[in-house]
C-alpha cells in the first residue's frame, strides 16, 4: 500500500509546480521554445503578410497544406500553442522577478556585513605592522595578534582610519564604522540591479509587443500619380489588424499622389543604379491640407499613423474600346517590376466589355530593345517605353464577388485571339493601337504614369517596445561588467606599542581579478605611505586561501 505520507495534496502539488515555472531555468527553456517556435513563421508564408503567397503555396504544396493549416502553420504569431508560450514565458518572467525584486530591495538597505574574526581566511588577505609613534614599520606575515589599540594609540589609529575611509570613498565603496575602529566596506552592489532591470524591462518589452500585436494595424496600398489614398479599410490592397483594433476608427487622413520623381545613374559606373526615389504629396487631416514629400526611409507621420514609401514603379494608360464600339476601359494599369532594369508585368482586364469581355497580358517595358531572347528593358527609366502584349477573349462571366489577383490572369474561360491561325501578339508604343481581328475591338497605348507602394501603419507599442530594449541592455551591461566586492579593515596593537593592520577582502563574483591590488593598496592609503609598482608593502603577505562564508 503506498504510503500517503509521500503523496502530495493538491495545494502541495500547486506550489511545486508554481515553483518549477518561476525557475529561472524553466524562463530560459521558454524563452529558447519562442525563438524556435518563431522559425516556422519565416519560412512559411504567413497571411499576415501575404495572403496571395500563401494561396499559391496551398495550390504548390497542398499535401503539406492539410498538415500546416490545423497547425496555423499561416499565422504563426497569432496562433495558439505561440501565444501560450508567450504567455508562460510571461508568466515565469513575472513570478521569478518579484521575490528577487523584494530581495534586493532589503539586500540594499542593508549596511554591508560585520568584519569578520578571522580575516586570514579570506582570499584576499593583507596584515602589516606599523610603529604608533613613528611610523616606522615592521612586518608581520602571520596572524595578527594582541589586545585592541590602547588610548594612547587613539590618535594613530583615528589617521589610519580616516585615510582608509577617504581611499575606500574614492573608489566607490560604501563605508561603515564600527566603535572599535574597524571599518566595513562594499561595492557592486547594483550588478544585482542591474539583472533585475534586464528582466523587468525584457518583461516590459512582451508587454509592448502584445500592445503592438492587439492595437497594431498595417497595410499597402499602391498609388497613381494623380489619384489619392484614404486611410479606410476598403482603400487597402492589403491590410491585417489587431483583434482589438475597431477598423471604423482609423486614423482619418488621406493623401494624393501629386508626383513622383526617380532618377538613376546613367554614366558608365554603377550604370542604372537608383539615385532618389521621391513622391510629392498632399496630406489632408483634420487639421487642414499641407505638401510633404515621401522618401525611402523617411516617412510621413500623421498621428499615431505612419506613411512608408515600400516600392514604385510604372503604369500604362490604356483606353480599350469592346466590339460595340464602347470605351469599355481608360485609365492607368499597374505593371510590376521584374528585374532591375523594371521590366515589369501585367494584366488588362476588360470584364465589362461586350459581346465578349477582353483581358490583355504582357509587358511593360521602360526603355526597350528587342535582343536574341526577346523583348527586354535595358534600362530602368522610361526613354523608349514599349508595350507588349497578347490577347484573350470570352463569354462575360458572372459576378461571384470572390476575390482576386489584380495582376494575374485567371484563363478560366477565356481563349487566345488568334489571327487566322496565329495567336494576336503585338507591341505598342505611347499613341499607337491596335486592332483587334473578329470586330472584337481595339487597346490604345495612350502614355505612362509612375505609381508608389504605399504602406500605412500604427505601431503604438513601439515607443516603449524601443525604450524598453534600451534599458534591458544598459541593464544587462551593468550586470555583466560590475563587480561587487566588499573589504574589511582591522586596527589592533601588537608588542611594544606596534599597531597591526589588517586587511581582508571578498569578491562576490566568481572571478577574483584586482582583489589582491585593492587589498594592497588599501593597506598602503592606510599606512600613508605610496606604493611601488607591484610591491604592495615590504614583507606584506597576501594570503592565497579559499573563501569561506563571514563569520
Amino acid at each position: 500500500m503506498a504510503d500517503k505520507s509521500s503523496t502530495l495534496g493538491v495545494r502541495q502539488m500547486a506550489r511545486w509546480l508554481w515553483g518549477q515555472l518561476t525557475s529561472m531555468r524553466t524562463a530560459l527553456v521558454l524563452l529558447f521554445l519562442l525563438a524556435a517556435a518563431a522559425i516556422p513563421g519565416s519560412l512559411v508564408p504567413q497571411s499576415s503578410q501575404s495572403s496571395i503567397k500563401v494561396s499559391d503555396f496551398v495550390k504548390a504544396h497542398p499535401v503539406l497544406d492539410k498538415v500546416y493549416r490545423p497547425l496555423g502553420m499561416y499565422h504563426v504569431y497569432t496562433s495558439v500553442w505561440f501565444s501560450a508560450i508567450y504567455l508562460l514565458l510571461f508568466i515565469s518572467l513575472v513570478g521569478c522577478i518579484v521575490p528577487r525584486l523584494v530581495t534586493q530591495v532589503k539586500a540594499l538597505r542593508r549596511e554591508p556585513p560585520r568584519v569578520p574574526s578571522r580575516l586570514d581566511r579570506l582570499p584576499g588577505h593583507l596584515a602589516v605592522e606599523v610603529e604608533a609613534g613613528t611610523g616606522t614599520e615592521d612586518v608581520k606575515t602571520e596572524e595578527a595578534e594582541g589586545h585592541r589599540a590602547g588610548e594612547g594609540s587613539g590618535d594613530v589609529v583615528g589617521e589610519i582610519d580616516d585615510r582608509a575611509r577617504a581611499w575606500l570613498k574614492a573608489n566607490r565603496y560604501r563605508v561603515v564604522s564600527d566603535p572599535d575602529g574597524s571599518l566595513r566596506a562594499e561595492r557592486g552592489r547594483h550588478r544585482e540591479t542591474g539583472n533585475l532591470v534586464f528582466h523587468v524591462f525584457l518583461v516590459v518589452l512582451l508587454i509592448a509587443i502584445a500592445w503592438n500585436t492587439l492595437w497594431g494595424y498595417k497595410g499597402s496600398a499602391v498609388v497613381v500619380e494623380g489619384q489619392g489614398f484614404s486611410n479606410n479599410i476598403t482603400q487597402f490592397d492589403e491590410f491585417h489588424a489587431g483583434a482589438a483594433v475597431n477598423t471604423d476608427r482609423l486614423q482619418p487622413f488621406s493623401i494624393i499622389l501629386k508626383s513622383f520623381v526617380a532618377r538613376f545613374e546613367t554614366g558608365p559606373v554603377q550604370h542604372g543604379a537608383a539615385r532618389e526615389f521621391t513622391g510629392k504629396v498632399a496630406v489632408t487631416t483634420d487639421k487642414g491640407t499641407r505638401n510633404s514629400s515621401l522618401t525611402v526611409n523617411r516617412p510621413i507621420t500623421i498621428g499615431s499613423t505612419k506613411v512608408n514609401l515600400l516600392g514604385h514603379g510604372y503604369a500604362a494608360t490604356v483606353k480599350v474600346t469592346d466590339g460595340n464600339g464602347r470605351v469599355a476601359y481608360s485609365g492607368p494599369v499597374i505593371f510590376v517590376p521584374q528585374d532591375g532594369n523594371f521590366t515589369s508585368s501585367g494584366v488588362i482586364k476588360v470584364p465589362d466589355s461586350r459581346p465578349q469581355r477582353l483581358a490583355f497580358q504582357g509587358y511593360f517595358l521602360p526603355t526597350a530593345t528587342v535582343g536574341r531572347a526577346g523583348p527586354v528593358s535595358i534600362f530602368p527609366d522610361a526613354y523608349n517605353p514599349q508595350l507588349y502584349l497578347n490577347a484573350w477573349a470570352g463569354a462575360p462571366a458572372e459576378e461571384t464577388g470572390t476575390p482576386q489577383n489584380v495582376y494575374v490572369l485567371d484563363t478560366t474561360g477565356l481563349t487566345r485571339i488568334k489571327d487566322g491561325s496565329k495567336p494576336v501578339s503585338f507591341a505598342l508604343s505611347p499613341g499607337q493601337g491596335y486592332k483587334l481581328p473578329g470586330g472584337r475591338g481595339s487597346i490604345e497605348f495612350t502614355g505612362w504614369q509612375r505609381w508608389a507602394k504605399l504602406q500605412v501603419s500604427s505601431a503604438p507599442g513601439l515607443p516603449l517596445a524601443f525604450g524598453s530594449l534600451m534599458i534591458a541592455v544598459a541593464g544587462l551591461c551593468v550586470s555583466l561588467f560590475t563587480r561587487p566586492r566588499r573589504l574589511w579593515l582591522r586596527v589592533t596593537c601588537g608588542e611594544a606599542g606596534r599597531l597591526s593592520i589588517e586587511v581582508g577582502g571578498l569578491d562576490r563574483a566568481d572571478s577574483r581579478a584586482g582583489l589582491d591590488d585593492d587589498v594592497a593598496e588599501l593597506v598602503e592609503a592606510a599606512r600613508g605611505e605610496l606604493v611601488s609598482a607591484g610591491q604592495p608593502g615590504t614583507g606584506a603577505t597576501v594570503s592565497p586561501t579559499t573563501s569561506e562564508e563571514d563569520s
